[in-house]
């Protein structure tokens, strides 16, 4: 006991605390492999980003950018094509955070049942997330092709009419990339419910089941309780990652007709590279980062609260 205590007992002229400090700079320098990486570039790029949305940085221009302020900001205020695209962006994003909620939910309980084949279903549900956006954008292009697109000839076929330009027409073209973007998230809402469905314990539904509960109750009062925080995060996420779309939208449309599904994202890489309004186009993006900011300030608040409630 004696050589123990010795050796916990700082030795003669250190101070306390000397030790703890330098584990503290060992930390610090095995995570910095990791950091810079992360500094570099998603930190670094977002401040530049903040800075350029206060000057008139312009493509082609020879003379030095200058800092303007908050003009910017101020012309954005008056954008109506841009509170516009923001609109259509909000609409976009329920659009597809909603159903695609609703249709993972029902097909992750489905592939949680005991059923034939269940291993090769869940690997096919997953199918569209191991695609990238361009090769969804592109097929889907060919399913609403006009002419010879899958969509129309089926209508054909079934004597529905004679097809419709889906993606050209200023009725359909937010509609059918939103059933677009349903498809190609579904399997990740999926997943993450289906991993939230399996750490239900079954005996719980087997006690509610002989007490005679009925399927509904039994999920109204056994699974949804313990489901609901995963379905909480991930249909934030959900909604943050639409609101930031960009990929899909533009392989499908570019942003037509007539700017019908022209998101935020889209409006601004219009900005920046299309028009050359590097410092305007820096701004609409502060905009987005501050509004995603909001909805996850929002979504930790309730999940801090439900935590205290609990």
């Amino acid at each position: 006991m004696t050589e123990v205590a010795e050796a916990r007992t700082p030795a003669a002229g250190t101070r306390p605390g000397t030790g703890l400090r330098t584990s503290d700079r060992g930390a610090w320098f095995l995570v910095l492999p990791a950091l810079i990486p992360i500094l570099l570039l998603s930190v670094g790029p977002l401040l530049y980003g903040v800075l350029l949305a206060f000057t008139d940085a312009q493509s082609g221009r020879t003379a030095t950018t200058r800092w303007i302020g908050a003009l910017n900001f101020r012309d954005l205020l008056h954008d109506t094509l841009f509170w516009e695209s923001f609109r259509i962006g909000l609409v976009w994003a329920a659009g597809v955070t909603v159903p695609q909620f609703l249709l993972a939910l029902g097909l992750a309980l489905l592939l949680n049942q005991d059923l034939r084949l269940r291993g090769l279903a869940r690997a096919l549900a997953i199918v569209p997330w191991a695609m990238p956006e361009v090769v969804v954008g592109i097929m889907w292009r060919l399913v609403y092709d006009p002419d010879a697109g899958v969509l129309n000839e089926t209508l054909r076929d079934l004597g529905l009419g004679s097809g419709r330009a889906w993606l050209s027409g200023l009725a359909t073209a937010l509609p059918a990339v939103i059933v677009v973007g349903v498809w190609a998230g579904l399997p990740q809402t999926t997943v993450a419910l289906l991993a939230g469905l399996q750490n239900v314990p079954r005996e719980l539904h087997e006690a509610a089941a002989v007490d005679g509960a009925g399927a509904w109750r039994r999920f109204r009062t056994v699974t949804w309780p313990a489901l609901r925080p995963v379905a909480l995060a991930i249909t934030a996420l959900n909604l943050i990652w639409n609101l930031n779309s960009f990929g899909l939208v533009y392989v499908l449309t570019g942003g037509g007709p007539g700017g019908k599904t022209r998101l935020p994202m889209l409006f601004a890489y219009e900005e920046a590279f299309r028009y050359g309004q590097f410092g305007y186009a820096a701004a609409m993006g502060c905009v987005l980062v501050a509004v995603v900011s909001v909805l996850l300030a929002v979504f930790l608040a309730g999940r801090l609260r439900g935590g205290e409630d609990a």
